[in-house]
């Protein structure tokens, strides 16, 4: 198993970060939520144009091809500037969920829009309320349309178009994919982080077609959540590193009498520990990538391992953050609250970390009774 990233990766890594700190200081998002912007429009293009929303896309798409470390390093870096672009929605999930249900026909259908910027979403529930209740709530294809409600969408308001778990006549969960137009309804909703927002997706009479290799929507969405968790753990990281190193520049910047706040033991040893979790998130993370790109059967354990740890580093330091900030860290002016509602925002998205230990759990339960 090797964990480093090649020279061509980390090539990518320093030309993402190049351009989001230029183009997508982390105040932005701050800029956004006062200007009720959804995202950033010229940021999402720009990294379309750099080839990063083409990076796992298939050749035959207009894509390049690569693998899932790519998308990881880009994920990293997009966190550690806690930029306001619809990664998430059109790329670890929408994307996945046609990689994973869908044929090569459709897939340059679709897909090809992606490459150059189309912003797509993934309309499903994405904890683990899935059975007879999640199904009974979903919208009803009938083989040509769409019709009905999918509550929680993100960017759900701003999407092109949308892969979406429906029901068809006999009750069953099926996927489809539609453009959002007109005949849809859009109802934005208030989040913890208004710069990643979600929204309210009514159908009426949508046209939608099914995806034509997926034989079992609910357990392809199941491996969308593990690829997405994967993905997702590592802009959690990213941002938890910036969450430190915002936390240590202000240490040596203020100074309570007349020393640098961050010579006392009390704000070195939160900076410490926001550290220690880090580094064993990124561990985790590392793990899952190995088992994203390699397709792995321990996918779904290091997918959750990634996601347990990755959740709590992100939440702990982006408090700690704010802590070291003394009271002005709570106010709208100072970039570490940002942090704090993109890390609770992204530790329920696909579920409560809870949920996700129990994920852990039992695939370690799995292992345990194999090795009996």
């Amino acid at each position: 198993m090797n964990l480093d990233f090649t020279d061509e990766q980390n090539e990518l890594r320093d030309a993402v970060r190049k351009f989001l700190v230029n183009e997508s200081p982390v105040a932005m998002a701050r800029e956004n939520i006062d200007a009720k912007k959804p995202y950033s429009a010229a940021v999402w293009q720009g990294l379309a144009d750099m080839g990063v929303t083409a990076l796992m896309l298939p050749e035959s798409c207009g894509g390049h091809g690569m693998g899932a470390l790519e998308l990881c390093v880009v994920a990293e870096e997009i966190g550690r500037q806690n930029a306001c672009v619809p990664v998430i929605s059109s790329l670890y999930l929408a994307t996945q969920a046609m990689l994973l249900g869908s044929s090569e026909a459709q897939q340059k259908i679709w897909l090809s829009r992606v490459a150059t910027g189309t912003i797509a979403t993934l309309a499903a529930p994405l904890d683990e309320t899935q059975g007879a209740n999640a199904i009974a709530n979903l919208p009803v294809f009938d083989g040509k349309a769409l019709n009905g409600t999918a509550a929680l969408v993100s960017d759900g308001a701003i999407a092109q178009f949308a892969v979406v778990l429906a029901k068809d006549s006999s009750g069953k969960a099926v996927f489809v994919v539609a453009d959002l137009d007109a005949s849809v309804a859009r109802r934005t909703l208030d989040c913890i982080d208004n710069s990643r927002p979600y929204a309210a997706l009514t159908f009426t009479a949508t046209p939608a077609t099914a995806l034509d290799q997926c034989a079992d929507a609910l357990d392809v969405l199941q491996q969308v959540r593990y690829r997405a968790a994967v993905l997702i753990a590592f802009e959690q990281v990213g941002g938890a590193d910036m969450a430190l190193e915002i936390a240590a520049a202000y240490a040596r910047e203020r100074k309570a009498f007349g020393k640098p706040i961050g010579v006392y033991q009390g704000i070195k040893h939160k900076l410490a520990d926001i550290f220690t979790q880090n580094q064993l998130a990124r561990a985790h993370c590392y793990y899952g990538a190995w088992a994203l790109n390699s397709n792995a059967p321990e996918l779904a354990k290091a997918a959750a391992g990634a996601r347990v740890s990755a959740s709590q580093a992100f939440t702990f330091a982006a408090q700690e953050s704010m802590q070291t900030h003394g009271g002005m860290g709570f106010t709208w002016e100072v970039d570490c609250q940002l942090f704090y509602k993109r890390a609770r925002q992204l530790g329920v998205m696909l579920g409560s970390v809870h949920e996700w230990r129990e994920v852990l759990a039992k695939e370690l339960e799995k292992e345990f009774k194999k090795a009996a």
